[in-house]
């Protein structure tokens, strides 16, 4: 009988002591409350409480990352758009997550959609697509203003993808291809330019100077003489109007 006894009491005292011994890891802390009334933060590591008047809700205290489901909304310029991000945030009060919230990661997933429909909802298509960082930037100071008295740091938000609809990007791909266009005109319109200054120079060049216009021949000459695959050779003669002529000899090159 006295055996049975002290197995009961060691059975007893085992329940009690695995009730009241509790491990917080190095990133957690244990909001410890005693009969439903707040008493504190407790840890990291061993942490004794009062079995059955006391419990403890631990609280992760790493970075969280959180996909933002896909948002319908419409743009300042009435254009519909899917949007979908992702949020990074911690908890910085375990105290204030803990008393302030029921949940704060769901309370948190649903201000960060929130807030993206809102900011997306004030922008145009021309900013959500070539101003990203500012709306990133904008989204988290809304979302982290917000998530502030729950003890919760929102450190970064990112808008992943923007989907558009087929309309959209066919109008897109045609406005694109005649920007092409347009430049490739005023290139070829500039080069038409460049050609005709230089050409207007080389005229007032040759005109001032005869042999200019000599060496320009000899230049077109074995231009020509090059496409037929042969060489042009000029000599010197006393006869030249530059005190010696010039007379050209071809060979063909093999």
């Amino acid at each position: 009988m006295n055996v049975f006894i002290y197995v009961v009491i060691a059975i007893v005292v085992l329940i009690l002591l695995s009730a009241a011994i509790k491990i917080v890891r190095e990133y957690e802390r244990g909001g410890v409350f005693r009969l439903g009334r707040w008493v504190g933060l407790r840890g990291p590591g061993l942490v004794l409480i009062i079995p059955f008047i006391e419990n403890m809700r631990k609280i992760d205290l790493r970075v969280i990352t959180m996909d933002v489901p896909q948002q319908e909304c419409i743009t300042v310029d009435n254009v519909t758009v899917r949007v979908d991000a992702v949020i990074y945030f911690r908890v910085v009060d375990a105290g204030d997550a803990i008393l302030k919230v029921l949940d704060y990661i769901k309370a948190t997933s649903l201000l960060a959609q929130t807030t993206l429909r809102n900011v997306v909802g004030q922008s145009t298509l021309d900013e959500l697509l070539g101003q990203r960082d500012r709306l990133n930037e904008k989204i988290q100071l809304v979302v982290d203003e917000g998530t502030n008295p729950w003890g919760i740091k929102v450190s970064m938000v990112e808008v992943k993808d923007v989907l558009l609809p087929q309309t959209m990007q066919r109008a897109m791909a045609a406005q694109a291809e005649a920007e092409r266009d347009r430049r490739a005109k005023v290139v070829h319109a500039e080069g038409e330019a460049q050609a005709a200054e230089k050409l207007a120079q080389a005229a007032k060049i040759i005109s001032s100077q005869p042999s200019a216009s000599l060496f320009a021949d000899i230049g077109r000459h074995c231009h020509r003489e090059k496409q037929r695959h042969s060489v042009s050779f000029a000599h010197g003669s006393n006869s030249s109007p530059f005190g010696q002529g010039y007379w050209v000899r071809e060979r063909e090159i093999k």
